[in-house]
């Protein structure tokens, strides 16, 4: 049961960030590509705007797929973990912990998923442990 409660979290979690990267890099899911992310990046100090959307986009895919296969799972919660750390220094920290102030708690909750599931093990039901990673 613990393999599957495992597989159940990484696909959630590792879904929603290749959502989060899609909107990024391609605009889907309501997202605003590149150019639209990178406006807003740039108006916030996070600069080159569009370099750093297509940088936030590349780690939230690219760590999303490899969260939800359980494929190298520490470097997928590593760029999961570098994408919500950004998220909070230039975003939601300074609102505070709650959500309902567009603070940081959600995205809190999110490293501290990657992190517990990296240092515990991606479990039965991943590529980890098929390839015996």
């Amino acid at each position: 049961m613990v393999a599957l409660g495992l597989l159940l979290v990484r696909l959630v979690v590792g879904l929603l960030f290749i959502g989060h990267g899609a909107q990024k890099l391609f605009g889907w899911f309501g997202g605003y590509g590149p150019k639209g992310t990178g406006g807003w990046m740039d108006s916030i100090g996070i600069k080159p705007g569009v370099f750093m959307a297509v940088l936030a986009g590349l780690l939230e895919l690219l760590g999303g797929v490899l969260f939800a296969l359980g494929l190298f799972t520490p470097l997928a919660a590593l760029f999961i973990t570098l994408t919500m750390l950004g998220a909070i220094v230039k975003v939601h920290g300074k609102n505070g912990l709650w959500v309902t102030a567009n603070g940081y708690e959600y995205n809190a909750v999110l490293i501290a998923v990657a992190i517990g599931i990296a240092l515990i093990g991606a479990g039965a039901y991943s590529l980890d442990a098929v390839l015996n990673i």
